[in-house]
Formats: structure tokens, sequence, C-alpha cells
């Protein structure tokens, strides 16, 4: 590795920022290993791999390898995957799994196998976002999406536990584990900690709370679900919320329309994409999922957005230990029936 180069005498790779492009700028090229300041990001991801020693997050690594590969016209992926104890990824069942039952719970409306369609808008935002005149953002057109839509079939994602293989039958189609990622790996991280003994806790990652147990104190833990209407860049002990739940042992995640999103002729257009239309779903500006699991939470929070109210209140009231809030676009407030149970 780049680290071990440092024996070589007179080798340095432990560089700062200003060292880096120093060195770039009088001889064109610098070896450095990763820091703090040079990949921040990664810091996160190899504390919650000491955390949990593993990463068992099978689509966020295979997503991440697939679209690589494809970007570079592979015709078909196949994903050879080593399991076990001593394995990166412990089990196949993850992720993957959770999201295939949430695509059949959610009628659809939790879909990974969306990256075609999820792609297009996210180039779209993204070029808005870095022109600074909203004059010049654009949409797509319907005849993009529903092309790339023609690549969005779950079926085509061909799991086979036996050869611990996954497969894209369809070479054009492309995961995205957005929706599942990020609560998958919180709650694989809470669990590995709560074996190794840890006993009061509460997990913070972006949108995603993990309650562990209680406070110290033996009171419980309280989470608040963010104001859509009068939401902030970064969520503080100052922001306003809508609403605020007692947690042990519990999941609060929140989806909403107010962080990312682009503007075209002063309308905004978020990053929620409504399997149906293909554009950003219009029924809430936010919705929060109270559960026991957090890859659960996540996924219904992307599910229920995309769903009509009425039929996303059928769906909490048939899920044990699950709750929900809703904050629709004229403004209410609406929970399911366990929800009051809960608040603080």
């Amino acid at each position: 590795t780049i680290d071990k180069m440092e024996s070589v005498p007179g080798t340095k790779t432990a560089l700062s920022q200003e060292e880096f492009f120093a060195q770039v700028n009088k001889i064109g090229l610098s070896v450095i290993g990763q820091s703090e300041g040079i990949a921040v990001a990664d810091k996160k991801m190899y504390a919650l791999r000491d955390v949990t020693a593993t990463v068992s997050c099978i689509p966020l690594i295979a997503s991440s390898i697939m679209s690589k590969k494809l970007a570079a016209g592979s015709d078909a992926i196949l994903l050879d995957v080593t399991m076990g104890d001593g394995a990166f990824m412990k089990d196949l069942d993850g992720a993957l799994e959770l999201a295939r039952q949430m695509y059949d719970t959610t009628n659809g409306k939790l879909n990974v196998a969306m990256g075609s369609v999820l792609n297009i808008w996210h180039n779209y935002r993204e070029a808005a976002l870095a022109d600074d005149n909203d004059s010049n953002n654009q949409l797509p057109t319907q005849e993009e999406l529903d092309a790339a839509a023609q690549h969005c079939d779950i079926a085509n994602l061909i799991i086979d536990e036996d050869a611990k293989t996954v497969y894209l039958a369809d070479p054009a189609m492309s995961l995205d584990v957005g929706s599942v990622g990020k609560g998958y790996a919180v709650e694989q991280a809470a669990q590995a900690a709560e074996a190794r003994g840890l006993t009061s806790a509460l997990i913070s990652v972006g949108g995603n709370l993990r309650a562990i147990g209680t406070k110290p104190d033996g009171s419980q833990w309280v989470g608040g679900v963010e104001n859509p209407w009068n939401s902030s860049e970064v969520y503080t002990n100052g922001s306003s919320t809508v609403a605020a739940v007692k947690m042990s042992d519990l999941s609060l995640v929140t989806s909403g329309d107010y962080q990312r999103y682009y503007v075209v002729d002063g309308v905004r257009y978020h990053h929620l994409i409504d399997p149906a239309t293909l554009w950003p779903a219009a029924y809430f500006d936010g919705v929060s999922v109270l559960a026991p699991d957090s890859g659960v939470a996540d996924c219904l929070t992307t599910g229920l957005f995309c769903l009509p109210l009425e039929e996303g209140k059928q769906l909490v009231e048939s899920l044990d230990g699950v709750e929900a809030l809703w904050c629709t676009t004229d403004g209410e407030v609406v929970t399911s029936s366990g929800w009051s149970e809960h608040t603080n």
C-alpha cells in the first residue's frame, strides 16, 4: 500500500493539501496516502468498518463496481462475492433482499433498479447547481425518462445464493441504493455495537436516527422531525420541528423535498422520483417513519413519499411496529394511529 512506501528513505506520502499541490506544481506528480484532509468521507467509512468489522451492504459496493464497469462499456457483469466470517461481506441476504422485500411491500414505489432514471435527474440537478443562473436550468424530456425506464425491471437483478453471485440480466440497468444503503448501514452498525455490549447511544447519520436503549439516566432519547416548510441546510438544536418523538430501540428516518433539489421556472424539482410518473413525487413535502429497523424505515420513507396519503396510511397500519408522519403540500401534518404514543 502507498503508506508502506515511506519505508523507502526520503519518501513521504502523508502530505497536506498544500504540500500536495506544491509538489504537483513543482514536478508534475505526487503520490500520497489518504488523510483526513484529502479524503474526509473515507474516514467515516473506515470508522463504520471498525465498528461493524465488516460492511455488509452488498448493493452499496456492487452498484459502485457495476456502474464503473457499465460506463466502461461492459455488456454484462458477474460479481463473484467471497463470503464468510473473514470476508469483507458476511452475508448475501442484507440490503438487496431488504430492497426486494420493500419493492413488494410498497407495490414498486421503492425500486433500487431505477438507477438509469435517477441518474438522469441527478445529472440535470448537478448541472443546475453548478450554474449560478437559474434561468439556464433545464428539465429532462419525457422521451429521455421513458427510454431509461425500459431498464428498471427489478426482475433483471438476479441473485444466486448458492453461487454467491449477483447478475444484471439487462446490461443497461444500474442500481441506485440511496433509498436503502444508509439506513441499512446504520442498522448494521447499531446491531454490531449492541453485540459488543453497547447499551446506550443515539446514532445520527443525515436524516437517520437510531436509538440504542435509553439514555444513561433511564429516560428515552428524543428525536425531532424537521419542519419541511422552514428547513435549514444543516439540522441544529435551533432548527424548527413539527414533532418530537420518544425513542428507545427505534429508528426515526425522514425523507423530504427541501434539501436535494433544483429550481426551473420557479418550480422546485427534488430527488424523490415516483416510478409511476418518472418525475418528482408531488404528494408531500416530508415523510417520517418510526420503526425498529433503520433499513426498513429508510426504504419506507421513500416508498410512502411516492404513495397517495390514504394508500400510505393503509400500508403503515398493516405493518407491525411501524408508525409514520406525513407533511402534506398544503401544510397539514398527518400521523398514523400509533404515532401519538411516541410523542414527547
